[in-house]
C-alpha cells in the first residue's frame, strides 16, 4: 500500500501522549510513509487506494511486512516458528505449552509500569480511513467502481470492530473513539474516559452492522477478503460474548453498576443506565442479537463433508483437509482464510504438525471430553470406552473428530513427496515426553493432527505454506445453539437442526438427548467449562459447551469462552491439575527408565512422580516450581491490568487516582503489584 511520507498523524488517546512522542518506535508509531509524490489530499481518493489501505490493515500494526500477521490471526501472526493459530488454545484446559502461564498463579501476573494493555494503533488506522473517506464518498469524490468502494469501506468498519472486540475482551470498559484526535493534551486526556463495556459492545455491533450492509456476500471468490458473512459471524460472536459475560458476572465489579464497579468512581459514569433499562434486559438483547446474526450465516452456509478418512494422500476427506489445504477457497464453511506462498510468507505449521506441535500439549481434559460414537460419555454404562492405557484406545469408537485429529504412534505423517522436506517425520513416534527442546517435546504426550499436512514438501524448516482459517461458519451454528439456550432455557427447531448437523458430520449419534441424559456433572470436573461462577452447570448447557469445545478446539477460541462463562472461579479455592497421557499405566513400558526420570526433588526429573497419579502432570515435575501445586486463579485475572504510565500521563501532580482512567477490578494503581482478589 501507499503511505504518507514522514508525517506523524498524532492524536489518538492517552498513550499517544507518550507513544507518539517517540516516533522511532515502529511498533507503536502512527507514522504513515508513502512515496514522496503522494500527499494526504492525493491519497484515498480512488478505489484501488481504498482497497490497498484496507488489505494492509488485515496484517495490522504488529507486523512490519504487509500481509503477515497482525489484526486478523494467521499462522505467521503468532510467530513464524510456531504451531501457528493451532497453538492459540494454550494455555487453557485444552492445551498448554512447556511452562505454566503467569495468569494461572496469583503472585506472578503484575501491574505493568509502562503503557501496556492500552493500545489504539489499529483503531487509529481505521479511524483515519473512515474520517477521511466517508465524507469524500458521500460527496461522490471517490473514483472507481461503486460496489468495490462500498466493500472497502465495509472492511474498515469490520476491522475497527475487530480491534475494539480485542480490547473488550482484555479490558472490558474502554474509550469509544470514532475520529482522529488532535495532538492536544487536554483533548486526549478527556477522551480517555472509559465507556461501560455494554456501550462498547453495542458500538462494535453498530460497526458490524455497517460492515454487513456495505460488504458483498462474496466479494473475493478466493475468500481472501472479508465478506458480509464474516461480519455477521463476528457480530454473533461479540453479542454472545457480551450477553454471557453480563449474565455470569452480573452483580460483580466486572459489569456496569455491579458491586464495587470501578467505573462508578468517575463522575462521567455517575448514574449510568443500561440502554435497555437493566442488565437483565441487556443480557436478553445481546443473546437475541447473537441468535439473529448467527442464524443468517448458518442458514446460508453448508458444512463440508466428513468421510471419516484419516490417511488421505489426495485429500479424500474435505473436513480433514480443510484445515491444512494450500488453497481453502473451495471449502464452503471457510469464510475467510489467510494465504501463504513461498513468496508471500511461509511458516512452520506443517513441520510441527508432523511432530509434537512445537511443545503444545493437548490435555487429558480435552481428550476425555469427546463422547463415544454412540453419543455416550466415556464413563456412561455401556459406552464401550476402551480405556486410556494406550493412545490408540482413546481413539477407538470415539467421536470422529477425536479419531481424525488425535495422533497415534505408528501412524504415517507423510503420504506424498517423500524426502522433499528437511524436517519430515514419516512415522509418528512414541511421544517424546522427555525431550528438553520445545520443538520436539510432547508436553502432555497428546499431539493433534488438526492442520497437519501429509505433503513432505511442506515439511521444510520455515517453509510451509498451507493456508490459515480466520473465520469458519460452523461457529455460527454453535453460537446460535448456545445463545438460544442461554436466552430461552430451551432449544428451538433451528438450534436442534444445527446441533444434529454438527454431530452427524462428526460421526456421532445425532440425538444429543442421549448424551444429555447420560451426562453426570460430577464426572465432568476436569472440564473448566463445566463451571460458571464456581458452580457446576446443567447437563444440557454443559453438552452445548462440550460440542463447542470439541468442534472448535485448536482454533483459538477456548480462552475467550472460558472467560465469558466465568469458568475459572473454582480454581480460586481448589487448584486444578493439568494432565496428559496415562503414563504410569501400561504406557510406561514404551519408555526406558532413563527416559522417564521422576522425583519431586530430583533436578534431573523430566516427568511427574507416579505418587501424584497415573497421568502425566507436565507442570508438577519438580517441587521447586511455582506450578507444582497446580493451576490457580484469582478474579482479577479475568481482565488485564492497565499499565501505570497511562494513569500518570493523564493524571495531575503524579497522582494516578486523578486520571479519568480507572484501573480494572482487583488491580492496584501501583506498578509491580499483584491482583488483590
Amino acid at each position: 500500500m501507499k503511505n504518507f511520507k514522514n508525517k506523524n498523524y498524532i492524536g489518538l488517546i492517552v498513550i499517544a501522549l507518550s507513544m507518539f512522542l517517540a516516533p522511532s518506535c515502529k511498533k507503536n508509531s502512527l507514522t504513515i510513509t508513502p512515496p514522496s509524490n503522494i500527499t494526504p489530499t492525493d491519497y484515498l481518493v480512488e478505489e484501488s487506494q481504498l482497497g490497498a489501505y484496507a488489505i494492509q490493515q488485515y496484517a495490522g500494526s504488529t507486523s512490519v511486512t504487509p500481509n503477515v500477521g497482525g489484526i486478523l490471526p494467521s499462522h505467521r501472526g503468532v510467530g513464524q516458528f510456531t504451531y501457528g493459530t493451532f497453538s492459540l488454545d494454550a494455555p487453557t484446559d485444552n492445551a498448554v505449552g512447556t511452562a505454566q502461564d503467569n495468569r494461572y498463579a496469583p503472585n506472578l501476573l503484575l501491574v505493568p509500569s509502562g503503557t501496556n494493555n492500552w493500545g489504539f494503533t489499529d483503531i487509529y488506522q481505521c479511524n483515519y480511513f473512515l474520517q477521511t473517506v466517508i465524507p469524500r464518498w458521500k460527496a461522490g469524490k471517490i473514483a472507481g467502481n461503486a460496489a468495490n468502494i462500498s466493500q472497502y469501506i465495509g472492511e474498515m468498519y469490520f476491522l475497527r470492530a475487530y480491534a475494539y472486540f480485542n480490547n473488550l475482551q482484555n479490558l472490558g470498559d474502554f474509550p469509544i473513539i470514532k475520529t482522529v484526535l488532535p495532538n492536544d493534551a487536554a483533548i486526549l486526556t478527556a477522551a480517555s474516559q472509559r465507556a461501560p463495556r455494554s456501550e462498547v459492545a453495542r458500538f462494535i455491533l453498530s460497526d458490524l452492522d455497517s460492515a454487513a450492509m456495505l460488504m458483498q456476500p462474496q466479494f473475493d471468490p478466493g475468500k481472501n477478503r472479508l465478506s458480509k458473512n464474516c461480519a455477521l459471524l463476528l457480530r454473533s460472536r461479540v453479542a454472545l460474548y457480551e450477553g454471557t459475560w453480563e449474565k455470569y458476572f452480573k452483580g460483580t465489579a466486572f459489569v456496569p453498576n455491579g458491586t464495587n464497579w470501578p467505573g462508578a468512581s468517575k463522575s462521567y459514569n455517575a448514574g449510568y443506565q443500561f440502554k435497555s433499562g437493566s442488565i437483565d434486559n441487556e443480557i436478553q438483547y445481546f443473546l437475541g442479537e447473537a441468535m439473529t446474526s448467527a442464524k443468517a450465516v448458518a442458514d446460508a452456509v453448508a458444512l463440508v463433508n466428513n468421510t471419516g478418512t484419516i490417511v488421505s494422500p489426495n485429500n479424500e476427506n474435505p473436513y480433514f483437509s480443510m484445515f491444512s489445504a494450500v488453497n481453502m477457497s473451495g471449502y464452503s464453511e471457510v469464510l475467510l482464510w489467510r494465504q501463504a506462498t513461498s513468496t508471500l510468507f511461509t511458516h512452520n505449521v506443517p513441520v510441527y504438525g508432523q511432530l509434537g506441535n512445537d511443545g503444545i500439549g493437548w490435555t487429558r481434559s480435552l481428550v476425555e471430553s469427546f463422547v463415544m460414537a454412540n453419543g455416550l460419555p466415556i464413563y456412561a454404562p455401556g459406552s464401550g470406552w476402551a480405556g486410556d492405557d494406550q493412545i490408540t484406545n482413546q481413539r477407538t469408537n470415539r467421536d470422529g473428530r477425536l479419531n481424525l485429529f488425535l495422533k497415534e504412534p505408528g501412524q504415517k505423517n507423510v503420504l506424498v513427496n517423500f524426502g522433499q522436506g528437511d524436517h519430515e517425520t514419516d512415522i509418528e513416534p512414541i511421544p517424546y515426553i522427555y525431550m528438553s527442546s520445545a520443538e520436539t517435546r510432547y508436553t502432555t504426550g497428546y499431539a493433534i493432527r488438526k492442520g497437519s499436512s501429509y505433503d513432505g514438501a511442506q515439511a521444510k524448516n520455515g517453509g510451509g505454506y498451507t493456508g490459515s482459517i480466520t473465520f469458519r461458519a460452523t461457529e455460527a451454528y454453535l453460537n446460535y445453539i448456545e445463545a438460544c439456550y442461554e436466552k430461552n432455557g430451551s432449544l428451538d427447531g433451528s438450534a436442534t437442526t444445527y446441533w444434529q448437523k454438527i454431530r452427524t458430520r462428526a460421526g456421532i449419534n445425532p440425538d444429543f438427548n442421549v448424551t444429555i441424559a447420560a451426562t453426570n456433572m460430577a464426572k465432568e470436573t476436569l472440564d473448566w467449562g463445566a463451571y460458571s461462577a464456581g458452580q457446576l452447570i446443567s447437563p444440557t448447557l454443559y453438552d452445548i459447551r462440550r460440542e463447542r469445545r470439541d468442534e472448535l478446539f485448536a482454533e483459538g477460541l477456548r480462552y475467550m469462552d472460558l472467560k465469558r462463562w466465568r469458568a475459572m472461579d473454582q480454581m480460586i479455592t481448589t487448584p486444578a491439575h493439568i494432565e496428559g497421557i496415562n503414563l504410569w499405566g501400561s504406557q510406561k513400558n514404551s519408555y526406558t527408565a532413563s527416559q522417564i526420570i521422576y522425583g519431586a526433588t530430583n533436578n534431573n526429573s523430566v516427568v511427574s512422580d507416579p505418587a501424584l497419579g497415573t497421568y502425566l502432570r507436565p507442570f508438577e515435575v519438580k517441587s521447586s516450581a511455582d506450578s507444582y501445586k497446580g493451576v490457580r486463579w484469582i478474579m482479577a485475572h479475568y481482565l488485564n491490568p492497565i499499565g501505570i504510565q497511562n494513569f500518570l500521563i493523564t493524571g495531575t501532580g503524579g497522582d494516578p487516582s486523578t486520571s479519568p482512567i480507572y484501573q480494572n477490578p482487583g488491580w492496584p494503581l501501583t506498578a509491580g503489584s499483584v491482583g488483590t482478589f
